[in-house]
């Protein structure tokens, strides 16, 4: 999404090369450190690919958002709400994932984890628990950092994975691990609401799938024969959405909830996990491989995606006050594909810069008031005085 929570910030860049790369093999942030004053230095460059990513899975969620409504009298609607559900939000984490590689918990890595993901929760979920109240119609819903609302999971979620990435990067099989860690949330239906731990849990593998990535992954779905395999790949993907629709429950995909929530036995949740992150791990190499490498029109709007993350739930929240989906028109094939535009492009202006700059204080605060100075910047006591 943004800079700050690469995706709910789906990914902080990691040092690279100092040249700016077409490829996934430059990285999405790199800083020039060199003597002050040296104009060979290039600034920080960015990694179009990463950012055209980001950009293009955030209006995959606005859409999807705005199919809600329009899911109960259309089948094909479903079919595709079902299908950007099974990669957009794997994909973000994957990328966050990818970009957490460097965490270390270093005072540094903990100042922007604070200033980037927990600072905008708490703001955002205040916010929304307000909003909402007229929203929804309930003026009397208390605000509850412990249980995160609509958009803000992925907040609460980031900062756990963020946290615990040390271990993963220490530990000898990360992914099986986390894969084992998913499936056994989904037998247990005691999870409660804190933290939305359930939904946390059962999106790990994606983050921890994220840390294991190498640039040359990237490379490699981007290959010419897996564009091509993609479409027909994809193509399937899609009948057989459309086939499933009256025949499997798509809450599967949302991963909040254990086996027992829908009325099966509990070994579904462990098969269902397993089948799942193979079927979204397909369809999101199948949406990398079509991401274009080189910068776009929409490639600067990649650096903003948390903005349009957050922000766009208001519109969200504030159409359903309004019923907007009660009119017939929206209903029809005309009408949906309006609707699609219109939420591709609420939540598009929503990432641009003027957006940005009017709420980078509560995204992207400057709080070296809270932070103790690290020793480079307090000044380190030369070595002679400590002896």
């Amino acid at each position: 999404m943004s800079d700050t929570a690469q995706p709910v910030q789906p990914a902080r860049r990691t040092a690279a090369a100092p040249k700016a790369s077409k490829t996934p093999e430059a990285t999405a942030a790199t800083e020039a450190t060199a003597a002050p004053g040296n104009p060979s230095v290039r600034p920080r460059q960015r990694d179009a690919f990463f950012d055209n990513a980001k950009y293009l899975a955030i209006v995959l969620v606005a859409m999807g958002h705005a199919w809600e409504p329009l899911r109960s009298d259309s089948r094909a609607v479903t079919a595709l709400y079902t299908i950007v559900y099974a990669f957009h939000m794997p994909a973000f984490i994957i990328i966050s994932g990818y970009f957490s590689r460097t965490f270390d918990a270093s005072p540094a890595k903990i100042k922007r984890l604070v200033t980037g993901v927990v600072v905008p929760y708490v703001v955002f979920e205040t916010a929304y628990t307000l909003f909402t109240r007229w929203s929804d119609g309930v003026p009397d819903r208390p605000v509850s950092l412990l249980d995160p609302l609509y958009l803000t999971w992925f907040l609460a979620a980031l900062f756990i994975w963020r946290l615990t990435t040390p271990i993963w990067r220490s530990v000898r099989w990360p992914l099986p691990i986390a894969l084992t860690v998913a499936a056994l949330a989904t037998l247990s239906p005691s999870i409660g609401n804190d933290l939305d731990l359930q939904r946390t849990l059962q999106f790990l593998p994606y983050f921890v799938l994220g840390l294991c990535l190498r640039p040359e992954h990237f490379s490699l779905v981007r290959q010419w024969r897996v564009r091509l395999l993609a479409l027909p790949v994809f193509a399937a993907a899609v009948v057989f959405s459309y086939w499933a629709v009256p025949r499997m429950d798509y809450a599967w995909l949302f991963h909040r909830d254990a086996a027992e929530h829908f009325g099966v036995p509990a070994w579904y949740g462990p098969l269902m996990t397993l089948a799942l992150f193979g079927c979204s791990l397909i369809l999101v190499a199948c949406f990398l491989s079509w991401v274009p490498g080189r910068r776009m029109w929409f490639t600067t709007l990649g650096a903003g995606t948390l903005y349009g993350y957050l922000l766009h739930g208001f519109v969200v929240q504030a159409g359903n006050h309004f019923d907007w989906a009660a009119h017939r028109w929206p209903h029809t094939p005309l009408g949906e594909i309006a609707v699609t535009l219109v939420a591709g492009l609420v939540v598009t202006a929503l990432c641009t810069a003027p957006v940005r700059r009017v709420f980078r204080c509560v995204m992207e605060p400057r709080m070296e008031w809270a932070f103790r100075k690290t020793e480079p910047e307090a000044g380190r006591v030369p070595a002679q005085a400590r002896r």
